[in-house]
């Protein structure tokens, strides 16, 4: 299982958008390393949601339901997509602030390379994150 994180502006797509439509295709990424890592992504693999928006924050978790396909949307076949399903709402959403405050989460994606809007996760900082939700 690998684990990733989507970014999404919640003004354009958020948390209750996404859940109340029963999750559905991730599309119009046009970044090739962000695209690349889509092309990594394996059904069952687990997804942070995330808005990118006010506040920064870790909001859900989901899950890929369908691996890389040619993205619909796209102008050109270069592209793709995948599928995502909602997981549950994060009990409390951890902050940028807090993933960039905790050292043993200094060398992810997010705070190394945060502009990107799929990235993957190894594993023990995944659940680093995951037990931030409970200290918040």
């Amino acid at each position: 299982m690998n684990y990733w994180l989507v970014k999404t502006e919640p003004d354009e797509y958020s948390w209750e958008d996404f859940t109340s439509s029963g999750g559905g295709r991730w599309d119009g990424v046009r970044n090739y390393q962000a695209r690349n890592f889509m092309q990594e992504m394996k059904e069952g693999d687990r997804v942070f949601f995330y808005h990118s928006g006010s506040p920064r924050a870790i909001v859900g978790l989901a899950k890929v339901s369908k691996e890389a396909y040619p993205d619909p949307s796209a102008d050109s076949d270069k592209w793709v997509s995948v599928d995502l399903v909602p997981d549950r709402a994060l009990d409390n959403p951890v902050s940028l602030d807090a993933v960039k405050a905790d050292e043993r989460l200094a060398e992810s994606y997010l705070v190394k390379n945060s502009r990107l809007s799929v990235m993957p996760f190894e594993k023990e900082q995944f659940e680093i994150i995951l037990s931030k939700e409970k200290e918040q």
